[in-house]
C-alpha cells in the first residue's frame, strides 16, 4: 500500500453496518500506475521466487492460511504492500492497511477492537497491514501482542529496515520473518511489459511506440524497484507528446528524463550502513581494488560520513596490512587528514587512493593477532611481574628498592642490542609472516634471537 492509501481499507461484505465504511480493493484510474497494477494474485505476482515458489514455506503457509503474524523486509518498490494484498486475496480476509508514521495506540486499538467484532460476528480474519511498523515503538508493539497472539488479528509488517534491530522479540518471535530482494532486470521488463499491455488498469488503451532499449533502460536503472520503474514509464508516457495519428513516441531520452535520481537504501546506524561497510573492509582484506571502490562509491553516494570512511581504511592498513607494508597505514593517516580539511567531493580522491593501496598492498595480520592474544593473557592469566631491572630509576630510593640494577643499555653494545629478559614468561606473541616488508623484521628477529 503506497503512503498516498495508508488510511483503512476493508473488503465489502454483506454486514457492512455492523462495522465502518469501507472501501472498495479495485484500484481505479485516478490512482498512481504503480498502485493500479499490484497483483491480485499469486499468480500474478512477479519476484521473490526464493520464499513464493512451489513448495516453498511461505507459499504453503498462505495457501494453508496459516499465517499468524508476517513481517516483510526489504529495499522500496519489490512488493511488500503488493504481497499482502495478495495473501488478503488469496485467505479471503478483511484488509486494514495503517502506515506507522502516521499511527498511534488508540488507533491501533480501535482497529484491533473492530478486527475482534468482525471475527465474532462473522468467523472472518482480519489482515492488519502496517507499513514502516519499524517506526512502532516498544508501546506499540506491545499492544499487537496479545491480539496476534489469540490470532484476532492476522499482522503483516513491512519494513526496509533489518527488523531484528527494530522489533521487540516478544513479536519477532510470533512472526514468520521473511527477507524480499530486489527484483532482478529481467522480472522489471516483465513487470513493465504487463503494464503496456493491460488495458483495463495500465497504459494498454494508449498507443505507444517505445523505442528499441527504453525498457531494457528502465528495468537497469531503477535498481530492483518496481515502483520506481513504473512511475517513470507512466510519467514519460503521459508527458510525451503524440503525433498526428495519436502515437505517443517514448524514447530513451524521455526515459532518461523521467527517471529520479537513484536512492540508496543506506541507513546509517543499521544493517545497510554495516553491511556496505563490511563489504569495503573485507574486499580490501581480499585484496580486489574493484570491489573496494565501487563499495566506497556507494557509500560516498549515499552520504556516509567521509571520517568514518577514512578510520575503516585506517584501521585496515594497520590490522589487515600491518608490517608487511608499513607505508600502508601512513598513506591512510595521510588520507585522513586531507579528508578533513579538503571535504567532499574531492575528499573521494585521496581516499580512492588510500583504499586501493591498502587493497593491493601485501597482507599480513600478525601484529594483530600479537596484541589479540596479548590481552587475552592479560585479562584471564596471572599478571606478570616487571622485572626489576626494567622498573623505573627516576626516583629517590629507586636504587635502595633495587630498581634498573643490571639494566643492560643497549646502544651501547654492538648492532645496539644485548639479550636480557624483558618478560617473566617466554610468551611469543609477535610472528612475523615472510610477506612484504615483514619478511625483512622476520629475518632480523631472527638474526638476534640466534646470539
Amino acid at each position: 500500500m503506497s503512503k498516498d492509501l495508508s488510511a483503512r481499507i476493508y473488503a465489502n461484505n454483506n454486514n457492512a453496518d455492523l462495522f465502518p465504511k469501507e472501501q472498495n480493493l479495485n484500484p481505479t484510474k485516478d490512482l498512481p500506475l504503480a498502485v493500479r497494477m499490484r497483483p491480485k494474485s499469486l499468480e500474478e505476482y512477479i519476484g521473490q521466487n526464493h520464499i513464493l515458489g512451489k513448495n516453498k514455506l511461505l507459499r504453503r503457509a498462505i495457501e494453508s492460511d496459516r499465517i499468524s503474524s508476517l513481517i516483510l523486509y526489504g529495499p522500496p518498490g519489490i512488493g511488500k504492500t503488493s504481497l499482502a494484498y495478495c495473501i488478503a486475496s488469496v485467505t479471503k480476509s478483511e484488509f486494514i492497511a495503517i502506515n506507522a508514521t502516521l499511527s498511534n495506540v488508540d488507533e491501533l486499538r480501535k482497529v484491533i477492537f473492530q478486527a475482534r467484532r468482525r471475527k465474532a460476528a462473522m468467523g472472518k480474519k482480519t489482515i492488519l497491514f502496517i507499513d514502516e511498523i519499524h517506526r512502532f515503538n516498544k508501546a506499540q508493539q506491545d499492544v499487537l501482542l496479545p491480539d496476534v497472539e489469540e490470532s484476532n488479528v492476522v499482522l503483516i509488517g513491512a519494513t526496509v529496515h533489518n527488523p531484528f534491530f527494530s522489533l521487540v522479540a516478544p513479536l519477532l518471535s510470533r512472526s514468520l520473518v521473511c527477507e524480499l530482494k530486489p527484483l532482478t532486470e529481467e522480472e522489471i521488463r516483465a513487470i513493465l511489459n504487463n503494464a503496456l499491455k493491460d488495458t483495463e488498469r495500465g497504459l494498454g488503451s494508449l498507443k505507444i511506440n517505445m523505442q528499441k532499449g527504453v525498457l531494457e533502460f528502465l528495468s537497469k536503472s531503477c535498481d530492483g524497484d518496481a515502483r520506481r520503474a513504473l512511475t517513470a514509464l507512466e510519467i514519460g508516457v503521459l508527458t510525451s507528446a503524440k503525433d498526428k495519428e495519436g502515437v505517443v513516441n517514448f524514447d530513451l531520452s524521455a526515459a532518461q528524463e523521467s527517471i529520479q535520481k537513484k536512492i540508496v537504501v543506506y541507513d546509517h546506524d543499521e544493517d545497510a550502513h554495516y553491511d556496505t561497510a563490511s563489504a569495503f573492509i573485507k574486499s580490501m582484506r581480499g585484496s580486489d581494488p574493484d570491489a573496494t571502490l565501487y563499495w566506497l562509491a556507494k557509500m560516498l553516494y549515499a552520504g556516509e560520513d567521509p571520517r568514518f570512511i577514512a578510520r575503516r581504511i585506517c584501521i585496515c592498513a594497520s590490522e589487515d596490512v600491518g608490517n608487511a607494508d608499513p607505508q600502508a597505514l601512513v598513506l591512510a593517516s595521510a588520507a585522513l587528514q586531507v579528508s578533513e580539511f579538503v571535504g567532499l567531493p574531492e575528499c573521494r580522491i585521496p581516499l580512492a587512493q588510500a583504499a586501493v593501496y591498502v587493497a593491493c598492498a601485501p597482507k599480513s595480520n600478525a601484529a594483530y593477532l600479537g596484541i589479540e592474544k596479548a590481552s587475552k593473557d592479560v585479562s584471564e592469566n596471572r599478571l606478570q611481574e616487571v622485572p626489576a631491572h626494567l622498573k623505573d630509576t627516576h626516583y629517590s630510593g629507586a636504587d635502595k628498592l633495587g630498581h634498573g640494577k643490571g639494566y643492560k643499555y643497549t646502544h651501547e653494545y654492538p648492532e645496539h642490542y644485548v639479550k636480557q629478559e624483558y618478560m617473566p614468561s617466554k610468551t611469543k606473541y609477535y610472528e612475523p609472516t615472510d610477506i612484504g616488508y615483514e619478511a625483512k623484521i622476520k629475518e632480523r628477529l631472527e638474526k638476534l634471537r640466534r646470539k
